[in-house]
């Protein structure tokens, strides 16, 4: 009998899981060595659109996450005074792309990745060093507290910060600070009904979302130097920032407590990997091409990672030929799109507003354009999922996936 080929996972993130469980479908052995105490993850909610959906129909998991979406109709883009500018349709979304926004807490989605998993996949508390990243003689090596683990790959999926990424490519100068920070919140507003949005401001942005369960996602971003905190708590300064916005964001901030709030800056990859592999060692997600969060891509991106790697598991320079040049045009949509949004120029917002407003006015079709080749993309060797799923049926797109909710960056 053959023994199943090992793989470990350093990262117990989405990317990681993904991964794991991707891998595992195909038969290897698998090991998730996650350095924080427990897999619940640090942060508030994540988007997925249709492309990392049906990455997840892979590892038969896309359909129980589509059904945590939450219906909020149609959304939209405002100004603080609350006009909007533009507004979403889902209907012709859904039509474009094939599939809904799911908007749902980060650790639901960990919980539903880990479930995919043997019970003794996932080793917490375990921080671990790539000591080799092996070759076409030798396993990659891998060094925990426990002892050293061969592995026939190894997934660094440990995030902006990757020490995998850094022992791979010691030369890469690593990620750069974005220009902004981010502030998220998940809580119950009891009583408010209101369109899912997002609004631009001057170097300013906010987010309002409603989740399945009843709870509403909230984030702001805002241009401001590195390493900057509150002098009192974070709740105080984003009432500061965005108390005299419009509804529902007074609510959203009267219902928060200071401990809800969530603060990081921003940091991307500016200048690319040359590869995302080397030896039998593989990077996937934010250790490979952390990117600002305004596209809502990161997390979608390290899922697309995780079915790809699996795919070409054998083969990792097609795996890199598969996913260097479609995240690098991601990343450097999103730094374009922050630019846009989080413009201070008063000018170039009376412009940027003006030019919003008119493609909404031109139609859906031309305002969703921006997502084409994102949002559609599908996974090499299809899916389980029927003909009928696939096309996605009479399902909804939760909200315009061109404006996708900002997405976690975190350090």
């Amino acid at each position: 009998m053959t023994q199943a080929r090992r793989a470990v996972v350093i990262g117990g993130g989405i990317g990681g899981l993904t991964a794991a469980a991707a891998l595992h479908r195909r038969g290897w052995q698998v090991t998730v060595l996650e350095r924080a105490g427990s897999l619940e993850p640090v942060g508030a909610a994540i988007s997925l659109a249709p492309n990392s959906l049906r990455a997840l129909d892979v590892i038969g998991l896309g359909d129980e996450i589509r059904d945590l979406a939450a219906w909020a109709g149609d959304g939209g883009l405002r100004t603080p005074s609350g006009r909007w500018l533009a507004r979403s349709s889902a209907d012709a979304a859904a039509e474009r792309f094939g599939g809904p926004l799911v908007l749902l807490h980060r650790a639901t989605l960990v919980e539903h990745l880990a479930a995919q998993l043997p019970p003794d996949a996932v080793r917490t508390a375990a921080a671990a060093t790539l000591a080799d990243s092996g070759g076409p003689d030798r396993p990659a090596r891998v060094t925990t507290a426990d002892g050293e683990l061969e592995a026939d790959l190894v997934v660094g999926a440990d995030g902006i910060r990757s020490a995998v990424r850094r022992a791979l490519f010691p030369g890469h100068p690593g990620p750069v600070y974005s220009g902004f920070t981010t502030w998220r919140v998940v809580i119950p507003v009891p009583g408010v009904d209101f369109a899912s949005h997002e609004t631009w401001g001057r170097g300013r942005i906010w987010g309002t979302h409603p989740l399945k369960d009843g709870r509403v996602y909230a984030y702001a971003a805002a241009v401001t130097p590195a390493g900057g905190r509150a002098p009192d708590d974070e709740k105080a300064e984003l009432l500061r920032r965005f108390g005299d916005w419009h509804d529902p964001v007074p609510a959203v901030l009267a219902a928060a407590r200071p401990e809800d709030v969530l603060r990081h800056d921003v940091h991307h990859i500016a200048e690319p990997l040359p590869a995302y592999h080397r030896g039998r060692a593989a990077l996937v997600g934010d250790a490979a091409h952390a990117m600002p969060p305004t596209l809502g891509q990161g997390g979608n991106q390290a899922i697309e990672d995780a079915v790809v790697l699996a795919h070409h598991c054998d083969d990792l320079p097609a795996y890199t030929a598969a996913r260097l040049h479609r995240t690098t045009a991601i990343a450097r949509q999103a730094v374009r799109v922050a630019r846009l949004n989080l413009m201070t120029s008063r000018a170039g917002i009376a412009v940027r507003d003006t030019a919003m407003a008119a493609l909404s006015t031109a139609g859906p079709a031309l305002f969703l354009r921006g997502f084409d080749g994102i949002a559609d993309w599908r996974p090499p060797g299809g899916t389980a999922r029927s003909s009928e799923a696939e096309s996605g049926g009479r399902r909804m797109l939760r909200a315009d996936p061109g404006r996708q909710p900002l997405e976690e960056n975190t350090p």
